[in-house]
C-alpha cells in the first residue's frame, strides 16, 4: 500500500450521525472514505513506529493483533434497531419522553447536543420503554451478561470516549426518569472526590446546573425536576466505618476476634450513605461514573491470567476498590431496592487480573461511541505520539517506550529521604523527553500569549502534565521542572530555578508568589484521606503559596479551616478555569494517574513516567488531554482539529498472524519478600553512583588520556522526534533551543559541577563546603577538556552536556583528569545517590519462576534465595547460615550495585551475596565463567568501592571476597575472617 497523508481527519459533523469513516485495510488505515457508519468493533487504532521518512506529515499505518478487529455484534444489532425506531418517529414512548427527545434535537437550539449524547439516551429509552414488548432478545442477552458477572444487579453500560460529554448524558437520564416519574431517587457513584464535586452540576438547585446551563430541560419542566432526590457520593463511602459508641478499653478487652462488632453492618452503612432516601422497593436508580472500576473480581485457576510483581500489586489494589464499590451497591439494593444501574465509561473493559479476560468489553454495554469515532467527528483532541526519531534502534522511538529505558535509574517508592534538598538528577532519556516535549509546548504557549483577544477574555494557558509512578519520582521530576531549595549553610536556603523556565516556581533565588507548577498525589487526593507526611513535606511550599493566594482572593473565608488536601484538590480541580485558584497553572506533576473525570480542557502535552501494562491504562492517561478547548465551527459545520502531544505512553501493538500456539504448562511462581517480622535480620547498604578523591586545596593540574575522551551521538538520545496521530497532521519536536545556547555556558556548567560534586569539603558547613577559589582553575580545565576530548557525531552538539547525566559523565572525566595530574596520595570517597542514599532488604518484593531456597528467619530478612535448588547459591546460603551470620542473596530487585567503567561505558555490577559478621559487611562473589568485564568489576570493588565506603565511615566496615569453590565456601570465609580479625 502506498504511503498516505490525511491532512484533516474530521469528516463528520458532531451533531449528526457519523455516516463517513476512514477505511481500515489489512495493513492499517487508508485515506479511502467509506460512505457509511463504522461498525462497533473491539479495536483501538494507533499509529505504529516508523523509520524517519523525511516528510512533514504522518505516514499512515496501524499495527494490529489478531483479536483487534472483533465485531461487537450485540452493540451493532442494538444500534441498528434503535436507528430504525428513530427513523420511524420514536413511536411507543410516553408523551414526556417524546417531548424531551424533540426538545434535545430542536434545530434552533443555541447549545446543540452531540449526536453521541442523543444516541446514548435513545438506547436507554428504547431498552426501558420498548424492549420488553418488541425486542425481548435485548433483555435476554443483558440478563445473561449480568447473571455471569453481576447476579444481584441489573446493569446497562454506555461506552463514550473521554470528552464526548458523559456528564450531560447523566443529566439527560435523570431528567427523562424523573419527569416521567419512573423514579424520583438517584444515587450517583464516582471513583473519587474530584468527580463527586464536579458532578454537582447534576443537582437541579445548584448554581450553574446543566439542566439550565446546557438547556437539558425546558423551563416549564424544571420546577418538577427539582423534586427529585439526587445523592452524589464517591465509592469510598461504602467502606464500613468503625462505630464510636464503644470505648477503646472495651475493644481491647474483647480482642481482635470480636473487633467486627464495632464496625458498621451493611444496613448501617446504607443508612449512613443514603439517609436522603426512604425505602422504596425498586424505586432507586444508580448511575456509575467511570464504571470500569466497578466489578466483582473472580478467582480463576487460569495460568494465562496469573500476574507477578507490580502487575499483581496493581491488580490486587484495583480488585479491592472494585469489590468495595460493587458490594456497596449490592447492599443498597438489599436495603432500598434498585431499579437499574446505568454505567458510563470511556473504557468499560475488564482490568488485568480481574478474573476475566483482560481488556474485554463489559458484555452489558449497549451503546458505543469510540475514540476514532470521536476523532472523525471532531469532538475530541487528536493524540499524537512519537513515530520516529534520529535515535531509533529497531522500530520503537525513544520517547514512546520511555519507561523501559529509565525504570532502573529512578528512585524507589520507599526512598528513606525522598524530599530532602538536593539537585535533581534525571536519567538522560527522561530529561531528553521533558526538554523535547517542553520545546514543543513553548510553541503552543507562544500562540496563546500572542492571542491578545483570548488572553484579554481570561483564557488560561496550555497545560503540560506528567504522570509518575511514585512519590519519590514525582518529587524528583517536580524539583527539576519547578525548582528546588539549596542549603547554603547557617540556616540560609536559596530557591534554585527549575530547568524549564515557563514552569519554574523560583526566580532570582526566591519562590514566586504564584506557582506555575503543582505536585499532586491523585490517589491520596481522591480517597479523601490525609496525605502522607512525605508528600505533605514535598508540597509544603506550594501549599503555603496557595494559602496566601486564597486569602487574597477570598478574604471573607477562613483559609486556616482548609486542610492541605482541600487546598490542593481545589487547585487541581480548577486548572484551566478562568478566575479560579488554578487558572494560571501551566504544569501538573502527578503521582499515579491524574483523576479520571478531571475536566481541564487546556491540556496539550502529556508525559508518562510509569509502566503501562495494558491498553486501558494508555487510554485513561491520554484521556486526560482529549477535551477540546474551542467549539468554533468551520464553514462546513465541523470543528477545527486540535492536538495533544503525548510522550511515554506506549500506544503500539505487535502484529500477529496464524493460529494460536500449543499451550505450555504454567510456571509456578514464588513471592520473594523482605518480611517485616524479620526486622532483626534487616541489612542496609550504601547506594553509590561514583567516586571522588580528597585533593590538595591549591594549584590544580590535569592530564588527558584515552579515558578522557567522550563521544556524543544520537545513539543515546534523539535530537529530533516526529509525533503523529492515527490521522491528521504531524508535529516535529527538536532540541534547537538547547543547541542555541552558548558553548561557554557548557564550560561554566561543567566547572560548577566538578567543583560542587567532586571538589567539595563534605566535613565543612554546607555553606563553606564549596571551594569557590578553585573555580577559575576548574573552568580553564573544563574548557580545555571540551575542546580536546569531546567529539560530536552526526546531529549531536556539545550543549547536550548541559543535561544532568551527560554533565555528570563529563564531570567525572574532567575530575579524573585532575586526579591523574596530581602527585602524592589521593584519599577516595563515595559519591552517593542524592535521593536513595541507603538501600535496605526491608522492601524487597518480587515474584520469580526460578527455583528458590527458603531462608532461615534468624539470618535473612529476605524470604528466599533465588537459585537452582542443587546449585551453588543454595550451598553458599546454607554455609552462611551455619556460621550464624546475617546475609542476603543479592539481585537487581534488592538494588545493591557497584558502579564501574568498562570499554568507556558506565555499568553497574551486581555482587552475589552480602553477609554481616560482627562489625564487618563482606561482599561475596562466586568465581564462575570469566567474562571480559570481570577484572574491571573486581578491581573497581576492591580498589575504589570498598576503600571509598570505609573512608566515608557512615556505613560500617566493608570487605570483598571471591569464593573459588562454593562447596568449600565455609573454609574460605573463615580463613578470610581470621585474617581480617588479626589485621584489624
Amino acid at each position: 500500500m502506498p504511503d498516505v497523508v490525511i491532512e484533516n481527519p474530521i469528516i463528520n459533523s458532531p451533531f449528526e450521525e457519523p455516516m463517513r469513516h476512514f477505511y481500515f485495510g489489512e495493513t492499517g488505515i487508508t485515506d479511502k472514505i467509506v460512505e457509511s457508519r463504522r461498525n462497533s468493533a473491539y479495536f483501538v487504532p494507533i499509529p505504529p513506529s516508523r523509520k524517519k521518512s523525511g516528510k512533514e506529515q504522518l505516514v499512515l499505518g496501524t499495527e494490529w493483533t489478531k483479536d483487534r478487529q472483533q465485531e461487537n455484534k450485540f452493540i451493532n444489532d442494538i444500534r441498528n434497531t434503535v436507528a430504525k425506531w428513530r427513523f420511524g418517529g420514536y413511536d411507543g414512548v410516553t408523551s414526556t419522553t417524546r417531548a424531551l427527545l424533540e426538545y434535545w434535537q430542536r434545530p434552533d437550539r443555541e447549545r446543540k447536543l452531540f449526536f453521541c449524547q442523543i444516541e446514548a439516551l435513545e438506547t436507554a429509552i428504547y431498552f426501558a420503554e420498548l424492549s420488553t414488548r418488541r425486542d425481548s432478545w435485548i433483555r435476554t442477552e443483558l440478563k445473561a451478561a449480568n447473571d455471569m458477572a453481576n447476579p444481584l444487579l441489573n446493569r446497562v453500560a454506555f461506552k463514550m470516549a473521554t470528552g464526548t460529554g458523559k456528564t450531560v448524558v447523566m443529566a439527560m437520564i435523570i431528567a427523562w426518569q424523573a419527569l416521567n416519574k419512573f423514579t424520583d431517587s438517584f444515587l450517583i457513584v464516582t471513583p473519587g472526590i474530584t468527580i463527586r464535586d464536579r458532578l454537582r452540576v447534576l443537582l437541579p438547585n445548584e448554581p450553574g446546573n446543566y439542566y439550565r446551563a446546557l438547556d437539558v430541560v425546558p423551563e416549564d419542566m424544571r420546577r418538577e425536576l427539582e423534586k427529585a432526590k439526587i445523592l452524589i457520593t464517591n465509592y469510598h463511602a461504602f467502606q464500613m466505618h468503625e462505630k464510636g459508641d464503644a470505648s477503646s478499653n472495651t475493644k481491647e478487652l474483647l480482642g481482635a476476634k470480636q473487633s467486627g462488632a464495632f464496625k458498621e453492618t451493611p444496613d448501617e452503612m446504607v443508612r449512613r450513605v443514603c439517609r436522603a432516601f426512604t425505602k422504596r422497593k425498586g424505586g432507586l436508580l444508580v448511575i456509575n461514573d467511570e464504571a470500569h472500576h466497578c466489578y466483582r473480581p473472580r478467582v480463576v485457576d487460569d495460568p494465562q491470567q496469573k500476574l507477578i510483581g507490580e502487575d499483581r500489586k496493581e491488580a490486587e489494589a484495583s480488585n479491592q476498590r472494585a469489590s468495595l464499590w460493587i458490594s456497596g451497591l449490592e447492599a443498597v439494593k438489599k436495603k432500598l431496592g434498585v431499579q437499574a444501574v446505568y454505567d458510563l465509561s470511556a473504557t468499560p473493559f475488564f482490568l488485568n487480573g480481574s478474573g476475566y479476560r483482560a481488556n474485554e468489553l463489559f458484555p452489558w454495554v449497549v451503546s458505543d461511541f469510540s475514540l476514532i469515532d470521536a476523532i472523525e467527528s471532531g469532538i475530541v483532541k487528536i493524540p499524537r505520539v512519537p513515530v520516529s526519531d534520529n535515535n531509533m534502534i529497531g522500530d520503537q522511538p525513544t520517547y514512546r517506550d520511555l519507561w523501559l529505558r529509565i525504570r532502573d535509574e529512578l528512585p524507589k517508592k520507599r526512598a528513606k529521604d525522598a524530599t530532602h534538598n538536593a539537585e535533581p538528577r534525571l536519567p538522560t532519556a527522561l530529561q531528553g523527553a521533558l526538554e523535547s516535549l517542553y520545546s514543543n509546548y513553548k510553541l503552543y504557549y507562544a500562540k496563546w500569549a500572542a492571542n491578545a483577544e483570548a488572553t484579554a477574555k481570561g483564557q488560561p494557558p496550555p497545560v503540560f502534565i506528567v504522570v509518575c509512578n511514585n512519590t519519590s519520582v514525582s518529587k524528583m521530576v517536580f524539583d527539576y521542572i519547578a525548582g528546588w531549595e539549596k542549603d547554603m549553610g547557617e540556616g540560609h536556603k536559596v530557591a534554585v530555578s527549575g530547568a524549564l523556565p515557563l514552569f519554574s516556581n523560583a526566580h532570582d533565588g526566591k519562590w514566586t508568589t504564584r506557582p506555575n507548577t503543582i505536585l499532586v498525589d491523585s490517589v491520596q487526593l481522591e480517597s479523601g484521606e490525609a496525605m502522607s507526611d512525605d508528600f505533605r513535606r514535598a508540597a509544603a511550599v506550594e501549599i503555603e503559596e496557595f494559602k496566601a493566594e486564597y486569602r487574597e482572593r477570598y478574604p471573607e473565608r477562613d483559609v486556616d479551616a482548609l486542610t492541605p488536601e482541600d487546598l490542593l484538590r481545589e487547585v487541581l480541580n480548577t486548572v484551566g478555569k478562568p478566575g479560579k485558584l488554578g487558572e494560571q497553572i501551566k504544569c501538573v506533576v502527578s503521582v499515579s494517574m491524574l483523576t479520571e473525570g478531571w475536566d481541564a480542557n487546556t491540556v496539550t502535552h502529556i508525559l508518562g513516567v510509569r509502566a503501562f501494562g495494558t491498553q486501558l491504562l494508555c487510554e485513561q492517561v491520554v484521556g486526560r488531554g482529549l477535551r477540546r478547548m474551542s467549539f468554533a465551527l468551520d464553514d462546513n459545520g465541523r470543528f477545527f482539529p486540535e492536538y495533544a502531544e503525548v510522550y511515554g505512553v506506549p500506544f503500539s501493538f505487535i502484529p500477529s498472524a496464524g493460529s494460536n500456539p500449543d499451550p505450555r504448562p504454567p510456571k509456578d511462581f514464588t513471592r520473594v519478600r523482605g518480611l517485616p517480622e524479620r526486622a532483626d535480620a534487616e541489612m542496609r547498604f550504601p547506594r553509590v553512583m561514583g567516586y571522588k578523591y580528597d585533593l590538595p586545596p591549591e594549584k590544580l593540574q590535569y592530564k588527558f588520556d584515552a579515558d578522557s575522551r567522550l563521544v556524543l551521538s544520537t545513539k543515546t538520545v534523539p535530537t529530533e522526534t516526529l509525533n503523529a496521530p492515527i490521522v491528521g497532521a504531524t508535529s516535529l519536536h527538536t532540541l534547537d533551543d538547547l543547541k542555541a545556547r552558548r558553548v561557554s555556558e557548557v564550560d561554566f556548567k561543567l566547572a560548577r559541577h566538578v567543583l560542587e560534586t567532586h571538589l567539595r569539603d563534605d566535613t565543612a558547613d554546607p555553606g563553606a563546603a564549596i571551594k569557590s577559589w578553585l573555580f577559575p582553575q576548574v573552568l580553564e580545565i573544563a574548557r580545555a577538556w571540551r575542546k580536546e576530548c569531546v567529539a560530536c557525531q552526526d546531529d549531536m552538539f556539545p550543549q547536550i552536556l548541559l543535561w544532568a547525566q551527560y554533565g555528570a559523565e563529563a564531570g567525572e572525566k574532567i575530575y579524573r583528569s585532575i586526579a591523574a595530574g596530581l602527585q602524592g596520595e589521593k584519599r577516595i570517597k563515595p559519591i552517593l545517590f542524592p535521593y536513595d542514599v541507603e538501600g535496605t532488604t526491608r522492601y524487597v518484593d518480587f515474584d520469580t519462576a526460578r527455583p528458590t531456597y527458603a531462608t532461615d528467619a534468624r539470618f535473612s530478612q529476605i524470604s528466599h534465595v533465588v537459585a537452582d535448588t542443587e546449585s551453588w547459591e543454595q550451598k553458599l546460603a546454607q554455609s552462611i547460615e551455619s556460621m550464624e551470620a546475617k546475609y542476603f542473596k543479592n539481585d537487581l530487585h534488592v538494588g545493591f550495585t557497584i558502579p564501574y567503567t568498562f570499554e568507556g561505558a558506565q555499568r553497574r555490577y551486581v555482587p552475589d551475596f552480602v553477609m554481616q559478621w560482627n562489625d564487618l559487611n563482606l561482599i561475596l562473589e562466586v568465581t564462575g565463567e570469566k567474562k571480559p568485564d570481570k577484572e574491571a568489576k573486581v578491581s573497581t570493588t576492591r580498589n575504589l568501592w570498598v576503600p571509598a565506603i570505609n573512608n566515608d565511615g557512615r556505613f560500617g566496615k566493608w570487605a570483598y571476597l571471591e569464593i573459588r569453590d562454593p562447596w568449600n565456601a565455609k573454609t574460605e570465609m573463615r580463613e578470610f575472617l581470621e585474617t581480617y580479625r588479626n589485621g584489624n
